[in-house]
């Protein structure tokens, strides 16, 4: 379990998958993902990999609480390896509930992952990827001190993804 001043975050376990599937398959929390809401076939594979990747690596995506409401799960996101096109990276990655937006939690989270990244697992580079249309993550990013570096196309037929990346 790490916390920031607002948040806790903390290794997923099987029994927030329902949280996960409701954050997920919420239309709201996917206005920019080009593949729209999470499947519930799609929320199960998606969750199994992300509880495989911490048997893995011993570090993933996490579930993360508000302090004051620690049984209630706002978002999952974390640190994970993702390829990109043909080369895989440590991508940092979240998606929060709808109804936690606006408070600053994302740039919160995002501070406190590219922080346990760099020197908690002394990684030497974190990327992270976002839509352009999704103004509000690309200023998370850049307030967690992420640069953008590129893009991506990773979306057929869409804008390309803008790459963003910090490195130690």
């Amino acid at each position: 379990m790490i916390a920031t001043e607002r948040l806790i975050v903390r290794r997923p376990a099987k029994e927030d998958f329902e949280k996960f599937f409701e954050i997920n398959h919420d239309p709201q929390t996917n206005i920019y993902n080009p593949g729209g809401p999470m499947s519930f076939e799609k929320a199960e594979s998606t969750f199994a990999r992300m509880l495989d990747h911490w048997e893995i690596h011993n570090f993933g995506g996490w579930a993360i609480v508000e302090k004051d409401h620690p049984d209630n799960i706002i978002g999952f996101g974390g640190l994970s390896y993702k390829l990109y096109g043909e080369e895989e990276k440590l991508n940092l990655g979240y998606r929060f509930a709808s109804r936690a937006w606006g408070k600053g939690y994302a740039t919160e989270f995002a501070k406190k992952a590219i922080e346990y990244g760099l020197n908690e697992k002394n990684k030497e580079e974190i990327f992270a990827i976002v839509r352009p249309s999704n103004i509000a993550s690309v200023k998370v990013l850049e307030k967690a001190g992420m640069i953008r570096i590129g893009t991506l196309n990773d979306v057929p037929g869409q804008p390309e993804s803008l790459v963003y990346r910090i490195q130690k």
